[in-house]
């Protein structure tokens, strides 16, 4: 059996792989793609087939993931230090204080769909239910999740209503006009300078006006973490029979919902009147889908691959927060005028050609920085200034 961490460290590198591949649609296109797929036309070809792999395996699915791995995370990381008598409060908000730190640093500088502020903001509520039995737990994240349901069906229900004025902001939004667009190509494709003219307001709106939305859809994912860690899910306590039939429901009615959402947006031609329905469908899907994702990888390592998993995807989750910020990096260079300048010339199909070689160079680079040091780069800066104290780069120097 695989234990704990290098479980978690496998799901946390399939998830970091995963999760690339929704954040080049916002790296490469024009802000209204990665919502509507049809904000510059019907899609045909190999770029529908990407958006239908997408739309079915990657959208929500991988934040998730990563949401319900933070969620574990909380638990385990108090505990350990509980359990050598150390104050969970002052080390936690440490730890997430500068977590906020990066991400705004990350989504004010480089780009505006950072996740890391969000998580922050997370943990400081997610610190006072951590002793929370995971009964307790799974009642509150089903509550969030009804919740986050409720919200999108009752915006759906609620378009017809909407004044002239409403109606037009959101259209604008969902489909902007081609001079819109023009301006959005332009200015990504400026110096670094220019792009903040469009980052800045845009990085606040997602952290005042979207925030509610976003932190209830963490929240919920963060909870049910919580509870699958503490009822032994997440750290090996089911047999592999467990797990597999825990993986197959999972992805049965994950894929079932999410078709169903997908097939009645397509039907509605993505219209703006059926975005919250879809995202009804979309957010209940990518609830099982990530419990199927979970029980698979849980699976996989009790399986004949459980060393080509430990091998290649922990390291990559070991490092997870480095390579998260490193796929930014090389995306917006890639993408924004400060770079190569590509934003808006590649099609969905094409921006595989990017997403690919990331992974294989994430995968390899992370291999080869784990076999020699204890964390990755920003690991290391981020555990340091959370103990106030240097930590050694050695793995058989690892202690605090």
């Amino acid at each position: 059996m695989a234990t704990r961490i290098n479980q978690l460290d496998v799901m946390r590198g399939f998830a970091l792989l995963g999760i690339l591949i929704m954040n080049i649609i916002s790296f490469g296109l024009p802000q209204a793609h990665y919502f509507n797929p049809h904000a510059e036309g019907a899609l045909h070809g190999w770029n529908r087939a990407a958006l239908v792999f997408a739309e079915f395996f990657a959208n929500e699915k991988f934040m998730g993931l990563f949401s319900l791995l933070f969620g574990a995370s909380v638990v385990l990381f108090t505990d350990k230090l509980e359990e050598k008598g150390r104050s969970a409060w002052t080390f936690h908000m440490r730890r997430n204080g500068w977590l906020l730190v990066f991400g705004l640093l990350h989504a004010y500088l480089l780009w505006i769909g950072d996740i890391l502020f969000t998580y922050a903001l997370c943990s400081v509520w997610l610190f006072f239910v951590r002793k929370w039995s995971a009964r307790n737990l799974f009642i509150a994240s089903g509550a969030s999740v009804l919740l986050l349901l409720l919200m999108d069906a009752m915006m759906g229900l609620s378009v017809p209503y909407w004044s002239a004025a409403e109606v037009t902001e959101f259209a604008e939004f969902w489909a902007p006009s081609s001079a819109s667009i023009a301006e959005e190509v332009a200015t990504m494709r400026g110096a670094w300078g220019d792009q903040m003219t469009m980052r800045v307001p845009s990085a606040m709106t997602m952290q005042t006006e979207y925030l509610p939305m976003l932190a209830l859809r963490a929240t919920a994912m963060m909870l049910l973490g919580m509870g699958l860690y503490k009822s032994g899910v997440l750290n090996g306590g089911m047999d592999r029979r467990w797990n597999g039939g825990f993986a197959l429901i999972g992805l049965t009615l994950g894929l079932a919902i999410t078709g169903w959402g997908f097939q009645y947006s397509q039907a509605h031609d993505w219209s703006m009147e059926v975005f919250f329905i879809g995202g009804f469908f979309r957010r209940l899907g990518m609830v099982f889908l990530v419990l199927g994702y979970v029980g698979s990888i849980l699976w996989l390592c009790e399986g004949p691959v459980k060393s080509w998993l430990e091998r290649w995807l922990a390291p990559l989750g070991r490092m997870a927060l480095t390579n998260y910020l490193a796929q930014t990096v090389i995306c917006t260079t890639l993408m924004y005028g400060h770079g190569f300048g590509l934003f808006s010339s590649l099609g969905r199909a094409q921006l595989w050609l990017v997403v690919v070689p990331i992974w294989v160079v994430q995968i390899l680079a992370s291999k080869w920085w784990m076999d020699r040091c204890a964390f990755g780069p920003i690991e290391w800066g981020w555990r340091s200034l959370t103990y106030w104290r240097i930590q050694p780069w050695s793995p058989r120097g690892k202690k605090i």
